[in-house]
């Protein structure tokens, strides 16, 4: 058994072909572990872009990359047959933080290779997932990479940010912490029909409160600061993929702006709450004249 640990950087650009826009991968990172977690190799490789010329100012701001960098690197389907050769083999789990990286990487290969599934991917972790089983967050508050790295006691200034490898080379040694705990293994799944159709769905927000999906037992609020249940003073509004409300507590005196949101999935209803306290309104003193 062999990890590779791989990292993606791409840049959103308009497709002609798809009639939209779409990711298109610009730099491919990764680390090589075998069984023992010891890193036997290193891949790094910048991508000739196909689809757009030019890179959102965003992209060159983080990634230091240029126009000439992505006109000058090797074709996608070159890039992924050396990668791929480099894998080898053996039996192997490609890992990423968080699956946006292998969805796009899908994409990238359906728009320009024709194909729904990913060569070389055999059985595959999100290490994100995992990762939350151990800070306690919820599914709609993931955790950043960096943010990991720190929770575990790892210096994220070690590494070169926004650059494929140095991702995936933080990525690595957050693996090599978390992997003794075994909570990556439940979590490494074969890239199978099921795997595709999960990755392949889209997630859709729910936007009727009605909808038989919406927990309604999570429509109420329990204040923050003492544990009383609160008194809604307004009705569900949705905006911004979030039904919202202020709800009152009369024992603190406090206002709250309460947000909830649940997301269709695949096989199950995600759900996120956000909470803030509401500033009372300045009283507005009225000037008058005594007769």
């Amino acid at each position: 058994m062999q990890f590779i640990v791989m990292d993606l950087e791409w840049n959103n650009t308009y497709a002609k072909k798809a009639n939209g826009y779409i990711n298109e991968i610009i730099e491919i990172g990764a680390v090589k572990l075998d069984g023992d977690l010891e890193t036997v190799d290193t891949f790094s490789c910048i991508i000739r872009s196909q689809i757009g010329k030019k890179l959102r100012g965003t992209v060159k701001r983080l990634t230091q990359l240029t126009n000439a960098d992505i006109s000058s690197g090797m074709p996608f389907t070159k890039a992924f047959s050396v990668f791929r050769k480099w894998i080898g083999n053996d039996d192997t789990v490609i890992l990423t933080w968080g699956d946006g990286d292998i969805r796009v990487l899908l994409d990238n290969f359906k728009y320009l290779n024709g194909i729904k599934v990913i060569p070389f991917l055999k059985k595959y972790c999100d290490m994100q997932k995992s990762f939350q089983k151990i800070n306690g967050n919820a599914k709609g508050q993931q955790t950043g990479l960096l943010a990991a790295a720190e929770y575990l006691g790892i210096d994220p200034e070690m590494y070169i940010h926004h650059r494929a490898l140095g991702d995936s080379m933080l990525t690595a040694d957050i693996l090599k912490k978390i992997y003794p705990m075994g909570i990556i293994e439940p979590d490494i799944l074969d890239c199978n029909d099921d795997f595709y159709s999960k990755l392949l769905y889209k997630a859709k927000v729910i936007r009727n409160i009605d909808n038989p999906l919406v927990d309604k037992k999570r429509l109420n609020h329990t204040c923050e600061s003492c544990g009383t249940p609160c008194t809604q003073l307004t009705p569900w509004k949705f905006h911004c993929q979030f039904f919202r409300a202020n709800f009152y507590c009369s024992e603190c005196d406090l206002t709250y702006s309460v947000g909830v949101r649940f997301k269709k999935l695949f096989d199950q209803v995600e759900f996120r709450k956000i909470v803030s306290v509401k500033e009372p309104e300045p009283k507005i003193e009225q000037e008058g004249t005594e007769e």
